[in-house]
């Protein structure tokens, strides 16, 4: 992990700058990853710190680099190096396998091209053609949701999906001056039974390593398993603490996870799968 994306002198990301280092950060990962992997190694190789990935896009909930991210791996997708899976795993094609022969610029104006070509296609149909991460929109959408909730209905809901994801014995207690916990459950896998404190923010920025260090001074003595869920995101200090030798661990749900963990569980989102009918004209050659 060697180059440096260059940046405008305002310190504004492009597409551009950001397509030779993701596939840099893709490689370096094996060949495939998820958003979070994929953004914190992309930042770490243009050398872009917290104060670079924080700001919010359009006053959120998502951030300008995480935006700017998604919409490059769109792009990345469209000119045909990534492919992502329906678990929102992303990985190089064979053609993105020989990424170092591309050349960025010429692969915007080809995908603009394309886009533009596409609209013209479909403009009798009334279709809408977006450039950006179109996929990600109903994400938004459901983020601006929940941010606007009452704390004590993200709570609820919180608890309704550590349900939905057996845990056992889920409590809300909400109360003041208890270190930042929200409530309490009971994680059984098989024989083993862990329990669990978990902290609820809604919150359309980043969640810093200080959090992470205040909910763990809440946890000690009580348990040394704890989870915080955000609709925001965690900074990659913040996510260094969560995982710190030495000190117990703490899982972290993001605002983007969460949106994942409602969708596979159809919790306020719904998804319509349209059927495709294909003929088979080889078939009819038998009778």
């Amino acid at each position: 992990m060697a180059s440096k994306a260059p940046l405008t002198a305002n310190g504004y990301i492009s597409v551009l700058d950001l397509i030779i280092p993701m596939m840099e950060a893709l490689e370096y990962l094996g060949g495939s990853a998820t958003n979070e992997e994929i953004d914190d190694v992309t930042a770490g190789i243009m050398e872009l710190g917290d104060a670079a990935r924080t700001p919010l896009h359009q006053g959120g909930p998502m951030t300008k680099f995480g935006y700017r991210s998604a919409w490059t791996r769109s792009w990345l997708k469209k000119a045909g190096l990534l492919e992502n899976s329906a678990r929102g795993v992303w990985s190089l094609t064979s053609a993105g396998k020989n990424w170092r022969a591309t050349d960025a610029t010429k692969l915007v104006a080809d995908v603009r091209a394309a886009n533009r070509a596409k609209a013209k296609a479909t403009i009798a149909e009334d279709e809408v053609i977006e450039d950006g991460p179109s996929s990600d929109d109903w994400r938004q959408q459901l983020l601006a949701q929940l941010i606007a909730m009452h704390p004590s209905a993200f709570e609820r809901l919180c608890q309704r999906v550590l349900r939905e994801y057996d845990f056992i014995k889920v409590e809300v207690t909400g109360k003041s001056g208890d270190g930042g916990i929200d409530g309490t459950g009971v994680l059984r896998v098989n024989l083993l039974s862990f329990h669990v404190l978990f902290q609820c923010k809604r919150y359309s920025g980043s969640v810093g390593a200080g959090a992470v260090r205040d909910f763990r001074g809440a946890m000690v003595g009580r348990t040394d398993k704890g989870l915080i869920i955000t609709t925001g995101t965690f900074t990659a200090d913040a996510r260094r603490e969560a995982t710190r030798d030495g000190a117990p661990a703490i899982d972290l749900v993001d605002g983007d996870a969460l949106c994942d963990l409602l969708k596979d569980r159809g919790l306020g989102v719904t998804v319509r799968m349209v059927e495709e009918v294909t003929v088979n004209e080889a078939a009819f050659a038998d009778f």
